[in-house]
């Protein structure tokens, strides 16, 4: 992303209007939101919120190469970077093929991805130098063994970045993961998955399962050394906690079906079931595609997200050289017939059991309604489930605000958790968690407790009926595109 100085003058200069003016609605108490706010929240909430929902939307390659824009690396960070080579076999698709099938109806439609090389990014915390300390000009695997040397916990946080699966990089997300790393003492690896439009469903999916495989049986020439599953931990915001909850979901899904005992890696053979991760930790994911749940409309107040488009927005919607697709497709992610398949959508899986402990919190966003469904389903069906959610919080708040009492609190939980389950005492910590939910009031963080299987806001069967039922009004024509076509 371009945060050089000109480029920030341009993007926020025409918005000194609006910004007075927001300003003094906090002021006088006329905002809905100036008893849940500071003005500095206030202010960001509104002027990100007017970026997203732009009347005259930039193409989408034009969003995308600006949110690709690498912003250097310094400071307090390490980062070694690496590509993980395609394996010769093609066992790792095969299986996700034969996962994708076997959950659903046989109505839909994707093309089966290519295995490719995978970048990603090892990120450590790198102490005792200033904030804008350049990066040593070193080999990569020199690099590697700098942060290695920092690390004293054998966690490893396989971290996929958010950006409506369409923007965004490791490269953004440096902060948080070197954070993450530095609460926990212990590492992260950030995958540059393929983005959609380009790659739909399921190109990020494979490179995140390809990923996990390599942490756990390095292909030649890696710089790592095997990581047991259970120092691994899933983690993502937005868009990157449906792909880790996506990945959760394939994983038990594999474990399930029987046709296969073995897997070919880089010329292993892998006994199958696979072995999970030892949590996932989402912040905000992005559990349901559709965006069909009541907090969508009923929690906009609190959220810079904005509306789903109509179509006649969509319809208007500039034209560049990877939208619309060819052929046309009717959602960014994937086509309309799999907006309600489990590992697009995790909020229409059947089933966690039998899955790793999860640490899932929200604000009080537009999104929070499908995390309470997961949260409550998989809690009833014998998972550990850590919930929190933050009064008045907008979606990815901890990663916005971190001089708030709530952005500090959620970033130390998330850290927190990702040890208690796979740091140096997991065995222990895991034996002793057990399901907790956790309501923090605005402004205090006053702790509410909140019972985790009495979340859900519809019943299962409520909740697959209105995913179906948007899914069929859009592949009617009659309404947009879900999350975002995001027009900033």
């Amino acid at each position: 992303m371009d945060t050089s100085p000109s480029a920030l003058l341009r993007l926020f200069l025409p918005k000194v209007p609006f910004i007075v003016r927001t300003a003094l609605w906090h002021a006088l108490c006329l905002s809905p939101t100036s008893s849940k706010w500071d003005l500095r929240t206030e202010i960001t909430v509104r002027i990100i919120h007017s970026l997203l929902d732009n009347p005259v939307p930039t193409p989408l390659a034009k969003q995308q190469r600006w949110s690709l824009k690498d912003p250097g690396i310094k400071g307090k960070m390490w980062i070694s970077k690496v590509t993980l080579p395609k394996p010769d076999e093609e066992d790792i698709g095969r299986v996700l093929v034969d996962a994708i099938d076997s959950l659903d109806d046989g109505n839909g439609i994707y093309n089966v991805p290519s295995t490719v090389p995978v970048e990603a990014e090892w990120t450590g915390y790198r102490a005792n130098v200033l904030h804008d300390r350049p990066r040593l000009d070193l080999p990569e695997a020199q690099h590697y063994e700098r942060l290695m040397a920092e690390v004293s916990s054998p966690l490893t946080i396989l971290y996929f970045h958010g950006g409506a699966h369409f923007m965004m990089d490791v490269a953004s997300h440096r902060i948080p993961t070197s954070r993450l790393a530095h609460l926990t003492n212990g590492r992260s690896f950030s995958v540059r998955y393929r983005l959609a439009p380009q790659n739909p469903f399921p190109c990020a999916l494979l490179d995140a399962f390809q990923a996990y495989l390599s942490l756990m049986f390095p292909p030649p020439a890696s710089f790592h050394e095997a990581v047991p599953a259970k120092h691994i931990v899933f983690a993502g915001d937005s868009a990157g906690g449906n792909i880790a909850l996506a990945l959760l979901q394939l994983i038990l899904q594999i474990n399930r079906l029987t046709s296969r005992k073995h897997l070919r890696f880089h010329g292993r053979s892998l006994d199958l079931p696979l072995p999970l991760p030892a949590g996932l930790a989402g912040n905000s994911p992005w559990a349901d595609v559709t965006r069909c749940m009541p907090s969508v409309v009923s929690n906009a107040q609190w959220d810079y997200l904005p509306p789903p488009m109509t179509n006649d927005q969509i319809s208007t919607f500039p034209h560049d050289e990877i939208w619309p697709t060819d052929p046309p497709r009717g959602d960014l992610y994937c086509d309309l017939s799999m907006l309600c398949h489990p590992l697009v959508s995790p909020l229409a899986a059947k089933t966690w059991t039998g899955s790793c402990p999860m640490w899932l919190a929200y604000g009080e966003e537009m999104l929070a309604d499908e995390g309470k469904s997961i949260a409550a389903l998989a809690a009833e069906q014998g998972v550990t489930v850590i919930w929190e959610q933050f009064e008045a919080m907008p979606h990815c708040f901890s990663m916005i605000f971190d001089q708030l009492k709530a952005g500090r609190r959620c970033f130390k939980d998330w850290a927190d958790f990702c040890g208690r389950v796979a740091g140096d005492a997991a065995a222990e910590e895991a034996a002793g968690m057990e399901t907790k939910g956790t309501w923090f009031a605005a402004k205090t963080c006053q702790e509410t407790d909140v019972d985790v299987r009495s979340l859900a806001v519809c019943s299962q069967d409520q909740v697959a009926q209105r995913m179906r039922s948007t899914a069929y009004a859009r592949m009617q024509g009659n309404q947009g595109e879900a999350k975002i076509m995001p027009k900033l």
